[in-house]
């Protein structure tokens, strides 16, 4: 199928993105991929969306999203790209170039621009009650969802940067923080660290693992060991309200490694203040040539904010430089 502009991803970045280019006539083609939503689907409740005064189920935030879109005219597409190639221009060569996307190694879509809108995944500890209590209590995101406890004890996991602003931001909200740190020490910065270390209502446990979270249909305590390994290994509970991940993110942008430039992170590299990417340079950190047609909008392109409304505004963003590349072809 050939289309003007293909998005992919379906999270605030996409479904934003998607609003905008069909209200320009592009037609778009949005490809929804696992998860619906994307990652603000793992929250319990949105209350820092403008428009929502009274806080939001994320799923219904979403499906209003896609229904506005849908509205305008966007073609959702179910299923997983599996397959892209990028076509740089040719030096010379005046014709306009076309991008391949694949979903599911079999539907070959065509395109003059896309639009990646991917977003990127909390790193997790891997345990089973992780699962279990995903969006009552366990929460990859303090400015998200640290509102929710207010005055009430809750656990970071992590010991650097991060984990650090995210303990001392929550130690705002709430009675007590622990932090679980599986090091003697903490790697952030000095500063970060003093912050921390300094703040009566955090405590650091440090050489701590988490073994399993604990509760009656939410998270209400954690078991963790001492020293793990060691001869003086001991087990702990600490009783908590809520469960925060500070251990790092990883983009979802592995898929378009070979084709667009991406920081040492994996996230994608954009021009200054647009979405426009980059082609990959091979041993060359600071990329400058341009990739025509192919823009990043949302969690993909962004290691810094990480919220769904900085990444609706990304999206719009890329429908609006979409727009303008299509419309000079």
């Amino acid at each position: 199928m050939k289309v003007k502009c293909l998005i992919i991803g379906s999270g605030p970045a996409g479904y934003t993105a998607a609003i905008y280019a069909s209200r320009a006539n592009l037609a778009p083609v949005l490809i929804e991929g696992p998860q619906l939503g994307g990652q603000l689907t793992t929250t319990t409740e949105v209350e820092n969306f403008p428009g929502y005064p009274d806080g939001i189920d994320p799923f219904t935030m979403m499906d209003d999203m896609r229904r506005q879109a849908e509205r305008f005219g966007t073609t959702f597409v179910s299923g997983i790209v599996t397959k892209v190639e990028f076509a740089a221009p040719v030096t010379g060569n005046p014709s306009p170039v076309t991008h391949k996307v694949w979903v599911e190694d079999t539907d070959l879509y065509e395109a003059d621009a896309v639009i990646i809108a991917t977003g990127a995944s909390a790193k997790y500890l891997g345990i089973e009650s992780e699962r279990t209590y995903r969006g009552r209590g366990v929460s990859a995101c303090a400015t998200c969802d640290g509102f929710f406890y207010r005055k009430k004890t809750v656990a970071v996991v992590g010991g650097g940067d991060t984990a650090c602003e995210e303990a001392n931001y929550l130690a705002g909200l709430c009675e007590k923080v622990y932090m679980i740190v599986r090091k003697p020490y903490l790697r952030a910065s000095e500063i970060m660290q003093q912050r921390v270390l300094n703040n009566p209502k955090i405590e650091v446990l440090f050489e701590h693992n988490t073994l399993q979270l604990t509760g009656e249909g939410k998270v209400q305590g954690a078991d963790l060991i001492f020293r793990k390994g060691e001869p003086d290994e001991a087990i702990k509970h600490i009783a908590i309200d809520g469960f925060f991940l500070a251990i790092g993110h990883h983009p979802n942008t592995g898929l378009f490694r070979d084709f667009i430039a991406l920081d040492p992170e994996g996230y994608i590299i954009t021009e200054g203040h647009s979405t426009q990417c980059y082609q990959p340079v091979t041993g060359n950190p600071s990329p400058v040539t341009p990739l025509p047609g192919v823009f990043a909008a949302g969690d993909c392109a962004d290691p810094h904010y990480r919220q769904a409304v900085v990444a609706a505004g990304s999206g719009a963003k890329a429908a609006i430089e979409a727009d303008k590349y299509i419309k000079s072809l």
